[in-house]
């Protein structure tokens, strides 16, 4: 056997093998639990096929957070994904404020779409939801009045 022979031998049996199927989701029958994290606030969300439902800490969305930035920062991976009103989420909100919490639940959920359908990852990623915003609050250094302000300088 020549060497040509042996790579259209070998290039013909690669060639003749079944493709990979595509790997089945982890989340068993549309379902998904995940974790999203910004400044101090951590949220552990469950998502469920339904009809939209909001359940954040027993509160429906727009009792927990009546600003409407907030709630429309928190859609935003469901609308991408055009599912607005696919799942019922309810989420166990701690710690940090509203801003921190709103981030860590639209990663949250941006991660659980990625999770029950790996088809969405793409668009999720392009529009970076399923990026975590490392910024954190910069610690206060002795000598300062804060993180970087001074005590008031005087010359004489």
């Amino acid at each position: 056997m020549t060497s040509t022979e042996t790579e259209a031998a070998t290039e013909a049996a690669v060639m003749s093998e079944t493709p990979a199927a595509p790997k089945p989701s982890r989340a068993a029958g549309g379902t998904a639990q995940t974790v999203g994290r910004r400044k101090e606030a951590v949220v552990r969300v469950r998502l469920v096929p339904g009809s939209g439902q909001f359940k954040l800490n027993g509160k429906p969305l727009e009792d927990y957070f009546p600003n409407k930035v907030h709630q429309q920062l928190i859609r935003e991976p469901l609308v991408t994904v055009e599912k607005p009103e696919s799942f019922d989420i309810s989420a166990n909100l701690r710690g940090g404020g509203p801003s921190g919490q709103a981030g860590a639940l639209r990663l949250a959920i941006a991660r659980a779409l990625a999770e029950i359908d790996a088809d969405d990852r793409p668009a999720l990623k392009k529009a970076g939801f399923l990026t975590r915003d490392a910024r954190a609050t910069e610690r206060k250094k002795y000598g300062l009045k804060k993180a970087r302000k001074a005590p008031q300088y005087s010359k004489r």
